[in-house]
């Protein structure tokens, strides 16, 4: 969820920060900063947030049988399902 309101601040994902590498980020406001910091003028910066991925989810085989339409005669109008003779 990238635009979550409750987001925990952190200066890792702040408008006012910059990535400088080695877990350091360069703040406009208060100079340089560790990517867990945080501070009162923290401002989310959506773009800058890498969304955690959820785990695939386990496939389940089907069996062929499941996928088979039977035919009962008819449709639920009344039509017939053959075509009349030529």
């Amino acid at each position: 969820m990238l635009f979550r309101r409750n987001t925990k601040p952190s200066c890792a994902y702040c408008k006012h920060g910059m990535t400088m590498g080695f877990g350091e980020i360069a703040c406009s406001k208060r100079g340089i900063m560790s990517v867990e910091g945080k501070c009162n003028l923290f401002c989310y910066e959506p773009t800058k947030r890498k969304p955690e991925y959820s785990r695939k989810t386990k496939l389940v085989k089907i069996p062929g049988e499941d996928f088979n339409i039977q035919t009962t005669g008819g449709l639920a109008g009344g039509l017939p399902t053959e075509l009349p003779p030529e």
